[in-house]
């Protein structure tokens, strides 16, 4: 079982050896990189390139480790317990009925290996890494409730995302293979863009790539413009039929782009890149 890439997916050699790597070692893919690089899809395109089901955990600043395993409704259970019907009676004695299964339980319990992706890990508290330790190591938690052990009947292929708003514990790493995604150079970006846009006329893209590379270059960006907005923008120019003039300034000079609110998302950063503009255009 092999990741070759996919016709939806510009997979770079590194990023392939990468994941072939975690699949080798039976160990989580942990995936860091600018927000907008392509992390999450990855793991969605290679569920889908080697035909396997796949299960995503979209992490919270407020979800806890707990909640991946299972959880205990006792509300609903007291609530049930209220009732005077025999239905419910018979329901309340069998605290099965009230435990939900997290997404690692779903995947462990599954009967044909999964992709599992664990999304924006350094969104939660510094603790939520580390409580997963023993599960996601030895394939296996303890439900107290029920005094029951979930093993994996197959060990998932594990997808963890960080966009590095917080450190991981040390502990957490060495457990993982780990790979950058760098933001994409031009030949790269190009074979993204024709995987979105495979009509697109070479010159608006190249004027468009030429602006999009400018604005990132620009010193003192609070956001960097990311693949994703720069697909978003170009979606954009094709469907308002904005010509390859209008993203050209006739010289060298950086010019503001057309609905260039695709790409700059804050306030500090328009105007910095006004003021930018301005003072090239008057030390000509």
């Amino acid at each position: 079982m092999k990741f070759k890439g996919s016709d939806q997916y510009v997979a770079t050699p590194d990023l392939m050896l990468a994941v072939n790597a975690a699949i080798t070692l039976k160990r989580p893919l942990l995936v860091k990189g600018e927000p907008g690089t392509g992390k999450t899809m990855l793991a969605e395109e290679v569920a889908q390139a080697l035909g396997m089901p796949l299960l995503q955990w979209h992490v919270k600043s407020t979800t806890k480790a707990q909640q991946g395993l299972y959880e205990y409704d006792a509300v609903s259970r007291l609530r049930d317990s209220q009732l005077a019907d025999t239905d419910s009676a018979a329901r309340v004695r069998d605290i099965r009925n009230y435990i939900v299964r997290g997404v690692l339980w779903q995947a462990f319990a599954a009967e044909e290996p999964v992709v599992l992706l664990i999304d924006e890990i350094d969104k939660a508290d510094i603790e939520f890494p580390n409580d997963l330790l023993r599960e996601l190591d030895r394939m296996e938690f303890h439900v107290y409730e029920t005094r029951e052990t979930v093993r994996a009947v197959h060990r998932p292929l594990v997808f963890i995302t960080s966009n590095n708003e917080k450190e991981l514990p040390d502990a957490f790493l060495r457990r993982c293979f780990f790979h950058y995604i760098k933001f994409p150079d031009a030949d790269t970006m190009r074979a993204i863009v024709d995987v979105h846009f495979p009509g697109l006329k070479k010159e608006l893209l190249a004027a468009a790539m030429k602006t999009f590379y400018d604005v990132r270059g620009l010193p003192g960006l609070k956001k960097k413009p990311s693949t994703s907005e720069l697909i978003d923008w170009l979606k954009l120019l094709v469907a308002e039929e904005i010509p390859t003039e209008a993203l050209q300034s006739g010289d060298d000079k950086v010019a503001i782009p057309p609905l260039v609110g695709a790409l700059l998302k804050n306030e500090q950063d328009t105007t910095l890149f006004e003021k930018l503009v301005f003072m090239q255009r008057h030390n000509r």
